[in-house]
């Protein structure tokens, strides 16, 4: 059972830390409560852009000795921008802790955006842009957001477009940073074998010169979901599909009950129902699966997978199949104790990964203001009845609810 201790810094930064004693290794990061959901359409790609840009230079380092100081080590530097936070991290020896958190400090708080860099850098994005767009599920993905949330700034593809990338300079990247960057809604995270005292020392002395900083942004809610269907043309060889709508948000009651529908219906078990009816008895897809991602106002709901175009009428209509009788047919007995077995191992094996601890972590205070226990999860998977997920089923799985996009190959 893992046991955390949070502290906060006078400027409103929270430092939460999980000690593993059996581990050489520390996993630690920076996480802001800031993502794409926080541009417009004229800085469509910024907040992704940061990220990189973050590793560009700073007041006191240039790019290269930044991806040098722990590389040098056998260390590693990373980020993500996703919808709605950024992450800095490292994980490296616990030896070089302290070099680790006055890295991820420095390039979080005092990035300088080189001219010269930002040049340089936008066609590095320009090239992540086209590499996605080659692959078909990604941009499926991404075409799929703009469908849900048509009109919000959920549905903005998180790299931006190539007229906003194209035109950001220095002063829009200070600008984003000073109307988004509130130190209140930011999270310093560790897992490693490092005393608690040490973690608050280091925390201190690097993170709590920090000014407080505020923000008096408010995200904009999404509202007013209409189901679409959508079928677009593509250089691609096998067709795909992605059929889903608008769900719960990550703080609503039924959240937790409608992971488990998800994985039933379409999880990483090659046992998921979608996976047997549509790859293991008929073999018309390699992959399927279906996935829940709650934001904090709403969340996404999309199940996805690539077939023959021949067979993608066929295809349909079994997943809708499948979703008729998780409406309709009541889960029995062994089958709901399978279930939750099923997730419960899944849900263990997840969290002996220190590195994704960090982050669970990091997302839970920011998003719940307290990091969730394993045993409230389990808590709440065992809790589960057959009924409570066909209630979920027939509220989620409503035929006229759901949206369809199609990507099939040129004409």
């Amino acid at each position: 059972m893992r046991h955390h201790e949070i502290h906060t810094l006078a400027n409103g930064i929270r430092v939460v830390h999980n000690r593993v004693t059996t581990t050489k290794i520390v996993h630690c990061g920076i996480m802001l409560d800031i993502g794409s959901r926080d541009e417009n359409p004229a800085n469509q790609g910024i907040a992704h852009f940061w990220e990189h840009m973050a590793f560009k230079g700073t007041r006191k380092r240039k790019a290269f000795h930044i991806l040098n100081r722990l590389e040098s080590i056998g260390g590693e530097l990373n980020a993500f921008t996703d919808k709605e936070k950024i992450l800095f991290y490292a994980s490296l020896r616990d030896d070089y802790f302290e070099k680790a958190v006055e890295l991820l400090a420095d390039i979080t708080f005092d990035s300088i955006f080189p001219s010269g860099q930002i040049d340089r850098e936008r066609n590095v994005i320009l090239e992540e842009m086209s590499m996605y767009y080659d692959d078909p599920e990604d941009s499926l993905q991404d075409e799929f957001d703009a469908v849900i949330f048509s009109g919000h700034s959920l549905g903005m593809n998180i790299l931006g477009t190539e007229k906003t990338v194209k035109s950001f300079k220095r002063n829009n990247f200070r600008q984003f940073v000073k109307e988004n960057l509130d130190t209140r809604k930011v999270v310093f995270s560790c897992v490693g074998n490092v005393p608690m005292e040490k973690v608050v020392q280091l925390a201190e002395k690097y993170l709590g010169p920090i000014p407080r900083l505020r923000s008096n942004k408010v995200r904009t809610r999404f509202t007013g979901y209409k189901a679409k269907e959508l079928v677009l043309q593509r250089d691609v060889k096998q067709s795909r599909c992605a059929i889903g709508r608008a769900s719960y948000k990550l703080t609503d009651e039924k959240r937790k009950d409608f992971y488990m529908l998800t994985n039933i219906l379409g999880g990483q078990g090659m046992n998921s129902r979608l996976n047997i009816s549509l790859r293991e008895k008929r073999g018309f897809v390699y992959s399927i699966g279906a996935q829940y991602v709650p934001f904090t106002d709403t969340g996404l709901f999309v199940i996805s997978f690539g077939t023959e175009p021949t067979q993608m009428k066929k295809s349909i209509a079994l997943v809708k199949e499948e979703l008729r009788k998780m409406r309709e047919e009541p889960l029995g007995t062994k089958q709901l104790s399978a279930a939750k077995e099923q997730m419960l191992g899944q849900i263990a094996m997840a969290e002996e990964s220190n590195i994704s601890f960090m982050m669970m972590m990091a997302r839970n205070l920011l998003d719940l203001g307290r990091v969730t226990t394993l045993d409230e999860i389990f808590e709440s998977v065992r809790n589960t009845t057959s009924a409570r997920l066909m209630e979920i089923a027939n509220d989620m799985f409503r035929e006229d609810k759901l949206s369809y996009l199609i990507m099939e190959p040129n004409k």
